[in-house]
């Protein structure tokens, strides 16, 4: 098997796939190096480096001792890239710092309905303690982005204020709203699995309230937010935003198709080629035409509904 990610983590019931599968090769899992008393290294049945997690796994263990499999909770399997740093990420994180993190994950899931960059359990945990290390030396950070985040990214928000409310149950500790944006940052990350990483996905509450401007000023017209034409058109922004971050745009395929949008809305059109200026100056990607067409349907839409209103 291939892995194609920074981190490729098992859960049951794939930890038992991957066990079975170990001892079908003749090759038992077994304790390479002791990180802590929660974490140790072993090796897969292709000699491949893998760091298990579970608590007190290595607790009194040595290199050469098989992995009691009833401990295991987590498995990662590593590229040679970050392996060094996510040894030392576990090594000085405290166990439940990651169990925090699964948490938030798995509501993050049921909220949100779709699938987090599995690098999020690096990432969160990390700022997790992070975050909690700087409110212990009452260093607090104040978040730009916590207006546009609660506005836009409104349901990510909702998760880092379940992580926050959590944390203050396990830690005692009170985290503030600009920290649960942090938070959402993050989910939101996770979410667009962004190459880019923070700094660019930070940017995408900005860059959306800039479109939906564009929009505004383009039609001197405030609109109605509580549509389901707003809602939609938000929703398609923000997967627009992801696919820039991404370089992966729709292909230009629908010529035809595109050259109907052109002429039957041509007020919305050329705002979405607004839109596209910005958006190739932002990301130094060029929109396709087959994004505009998506765009000139999605303002045209706003915007009727918006006049009906």
């Amino acid at each position: 098997m291939d892995f194609e990610y920074d981190a490729v983590i098992f859960f049951a019931p794939d930890i038992v796939k991957f066990t079975e599968r170990q001892k079908k090769d003749g090759a038992d899992m077994k304790i390479v190096k002791v990180i802590n008393n929660n974490v140790v290294s072993s090796m897969d049945n292709q000699q491949r480096e893998i760091i298990v997690l579970g608590k007190g796994i290595g607790f009194r263990k040595s290199s050469g001792d098989e992995i009691q499999e009833e401990r295991v909770e987590k498995i990662f399997q590593l590229s040679t890239a970050v392996n060094s740093q996510f040894e030392r990420l576990v090594s000085e994180i405290p166990y439940e710092y990651i169990k925090y993190t699964d948490e938030i994950v798995k509501e993050a899931g049921k909220v949100l309905g779709s699938q987090l960059n599995r690098n999020i359990y690096i990432t969160l945990t990390d700022h997790l303690h992070f975050a909690i290390e700087r409110h212990r030396k009452n260093i607090l950070f104040q978040n730009a982005l916590l207006w546009e985040i609660k506005k836009f990214y409104s349901r990510e928000f909702a998760v880092g204020q379940y992580a926050a409310a959590m944390i203050k149950e396990k830690e005692g500790i009170e985290l503030s709203e600009d920290e649960a944006g942090f938070i959402a940052i993050h989910i939101v990350n996770a979410e667009m699995d962004a190459g880019g990483g923070m700094e660019q996905t930070a940017n995408a509450p900005e860059m959306l309230q800039d479109m939906l401007n564009i929009v505004k000023y383009t039609f001197h017209i405030a609109l109605d937010e509580e549509s389901l034409s707003y809602e939609r058109f938000v929703t398609h922004l923000k997967f627009f935003i992801q696919r820039a971050i991404n370089h992966s745009y729709y292909p230009a395929e629908e010529h035809e198709l595109y050259e109907l949008y052109r002429r039957k809305c041509p007020k919305a059109y050329a705002c979405a080629k607004k839109i596209r200026r910005y958006m190739e100056e932002k990301t130094e990607t060029l929109v396709t035409d087959e994004e505009v067409m998506y765009l000139t349907v999605h303002i045209s839409r706003v915007i009727d509904r918006n006049h009906e209103q």
